[in-house]
């Protein structure tokens, strides 16, 4: 019932502990900072006549029935009947049969829940409920928290109250005491108290105004220190412009639009520089950043640089290697590629031609970054898809080289805000247009009710000679399925059900690397028609003969994964399509969903996707870019951001290395925080 020999809470048993570490719950810090997701407004009372059906309501009422217990098959259910002096409500519990002698006539109670009219009756159905006198009610702002299974509210809440009698003073500011009075924070402890139980609307605001300041100060000031530790000095190697390199971009598979003209230029410059290029390259899906990478790799290697170029997964690195060796081809330069499947004997090769010179470029993944991967010429370093990768990932690449260049790819179109925290130290391109002759994807939001006509579509494209991804979402373990069975007997179902005569192929996250590799090899080459996968094509794959795209379960994801997937078609001459499949119910959920029918631009979805989820979930999982926001929203609070970014600017000019005594605590936790390897690598 412990975690690093510190007890979370008197009172917590084994399965609610269980629980609880699932929420990532362990000591009783970790239940002060478990912080509401939303709140409750129960100071209010409704009368009965004014009670708004379908919606929650906080009544007053005297019980004026002798409650009755029935039993069925499947559950036990006390009923009574409540009202206050403006009418009559039907109060009803399931499974819960003590509840027959906890409610006596004539009392008052003050019941919360959502009430529903049948008949013309009023139902409130397992509600929260609390003994009141007539004339003394005094009701709570109430907060409702991230939970699991079987873990209610009554129960988080009960436990947040004994951690903060038994813990809240033990609570130290680790803030600096100016910054606290500058911006008339609250105290840590005074701000923990109010976030769970505010009194008002001010106490609210305040607190989380604290929490938030806290929250993104430290982000801030570790990823400058992260940086500061692990960065190379700016200083680097001028290359110069080959002779050649108009005849290299004669041979081009297309010719570039402007803004591919523009990055290059920019990237050219870097190169040129003295100093060692620093570079983010945004470019929604399609926009062909890969070739500006190889723009980029040939003018290193022309003046005698080793290149490397990380992609996130086995199958884009592949993806890159084949298109390099291509690309190439005619300029005498060697492509290699080294990723966690190559075998002992080829690593022995591909080390031992490193280091004599004789691979020019080298594609990997993260087997890249391994120490006995020695890259004695490195000058270029471009990792593919950056938010796949940490902070301590890309500068473990660079160290390998001699002041390299680098070169940061993303087809997540990263909102400013985010772009600020991340690459605050880099420059930023942006290629903003996608290749001549590319059609905008057309995308519907439907239900499962249109599974016939999907299929029917579907068929009459695969007849024309197209093929077609159909993506399922990771299954949680929860749900006591897996993402293997999940793709495996969906795609089984499709081939003896719906695609008789078609060729349907499955592809997950748990295959070995070659199989994936030759799956998706075949169908690049068109001898699959039906590609049944989970998100392991979310990135990079490029197969321009495929134009529809259909997503079950659109729901579960984010509006920026969404956008990704659907990246995947389009990427040729003829309309695609991408279908988003759910049925889910909820207004703001369909709501979100449709937006992907209004727009194919990356920037309006990332930055409605942030707006909608924050920052902390914006890229899907903890490891994809940014520790977990605990209760900041990169989106809402850009104006405390900016402020807390000069501050910790000012900070480190006026001490940089922190040996001031108002600086100590601070220092020491963010000294942890970069010494802290799950932390570390979420940045």
């Amino acid at each position: 019932m412990t975690k690093g020999g510190e007890i979370l809470v008197k009172g917590v048993g084994e399965q609610t502990l269980q629980r609880l570490n699932k929420l990532g719950i362990y000591t009783a810090i970790d239940l002060l900072e478990h912080y509401p997701r939303e709140y409750e407004d129960r100071r209010i009372i409704t009368s009965i006549d004014n009670i708004n059906i379908d919606e929650k309501n906080n009544i007053i009422a005297v019980v004026t029935s002798i409650p009755y217990m029935s039993k069925t098959d499947k559950y036990i259910k006390v009923t009574f009947e409540a009202s206050d002096n403006t009418g009559k409500i039907n109060i009803t519990f399931f499974g819960q049969s003590y509840l027959k002698n906890t409610f006596k006539v004539g009392e008052s109670y003050n019941f919360y829940g959502k009430v529903e009219k049948i008949y013309k009756k009023l139902y409130m159905t397992s509600p929260d409920y609390k003994k009141v006198i007539p004339g003394n009610f005094e009701g709570q702002i109430i907060g409702i928290y991230p939970s699991t299974a079987k873990l209610t509210q009554a129960i988080i809440r009960k436990f947040i109250k004994i951690a903060l009698n038994e813990n809240l003073q033990s609570i130290k500011d680790i803030l600096p005491q100016n910054l606290i009075k500058k911006h008339q924070l609250y105290s840590k402890q005074d701000a923990i108290l109010n976030i769970h139980f505010p009194m008002n609307n001010e106490d609210f605001f305040k607190a989380r105004n604290r929490l938030v300041f806290e929250e993104l100060f430290m982000l801030q000031l570790t990823l400058n220190m992260a940086k500061e530790n692990f960065n190379h000095k700016n200083e680097g190697f001028s290359k110069q412009i080959p002779n050649n390199l108009n005849e290299f971009m004669d041979c081009l598979p297309f010719s570039l639009t402007n803004a591919q003209n523009r990055v290059v230029n920019e990237i050219l410059e870097d190169m040129q520089s003295e100093n060692a290029g620093n570079r983010l390259v945004q470019g929604d899906v399609g926009s062909g950043k890969t070739v500006v990478a190889g723009i980029a790799l040939f003018v290193a290697v022309q003046n005698g640089f080793q290149g490397a170029l990380m992609a996130p997964t086995e199958v884009l690195a592949t993806q890159h290697y084949k298109f390099f060796t291509e690309l190439f081809k005619n300029f005498n330069i060697n492509v290699a590629i080294l990723t966690g499947s190559t075998t002992k004997k080829y690593k022995n090769i591909i080390m031992q031609e490193l280091l004599n010179g004789d691979i020019d470029v080298i594609i990997g993944t993260h087997a890249l970054i391994e120490e006995y991967v020695e890259i004695p010429q490195l000058g270029l370093v471009i990792t593919d898809e950056q938010h796949r990768f940490g902070v301590r990932q890309r500068l473990t690449l660079t160290q390998k080289g001699t002041l390299p260049d680098v070169i940061v790819m993303t087809a997540t179109p990263i909102p400013r805000t985010l772009a600020l925290i991340l690459y605050g130290d880099m420059d930023i391109s942006i290629i903003d247009e996608l290749p001549q002759g590319r059609l905008a994807i057309k995308t519907n939001f439907v239900n499962s009710g249109y599974y016939e006509r999907i299929y029917a579509f579907i068929k009459k494209h695969i007849a024309e000679g197209r093929q077609c991804y159909i993506i399922c979402p990771m299954v949680e373990e929860s749900e006591k399925q897996s993402e293997l069975k999940n793709v495996i007997e969906y795609s089984r179902e499709l081939q003896s059900e719906h695609f008789k005569t078609e060729r349907v192929a499955y592809l997950h996250g748990k295959m070995r690397p070659a199989e994936k590799n030759d799956i998706m090899s075949k169908f690049s080459a068109g001898e699959i028609d039906i590609l049944v996968s989970t998100t392991v094509v979310e990135v990079g794959v490029n197969v321009p003969n495929a134009t529809i795209m259909l997503i079950e379960n659109a729901e579960r994801f984010g509006l920026a994964q969404l956008h990704q997937l659907r990246g995947r078609v389009g990427r040729g001459n003829h309309q695609s399509f991408c279908i988003l499949l759910s049925d889910t119910k909820s207004k703001d959920t369909q709501k979100r969903l449709k937006i992907m029918e209004q727009t194919t631009d990356g920037f309006v979805i990332a930055d409605t996707d942030l707006q909608l989820r924050g920052g902390g979930d914006f890229f899907g999982t903890v490891q994809h870019g940014l520790p977990q926001m605990k209760i900041a929203n990169l989106y809402t609070d850009t104006s405390l951001l900016k402020q807390i970014q000069q501050e910790v600017k000012s900070i480190i000019k006026d001490d940089p290395n922190f040996e001031k005594e108002e600086y100590s605590k601070v220092y020491k936790q963010v000294r942890q925080n970069v010494l802290d390897k799950n932390y570390y690598n979420a940045l």
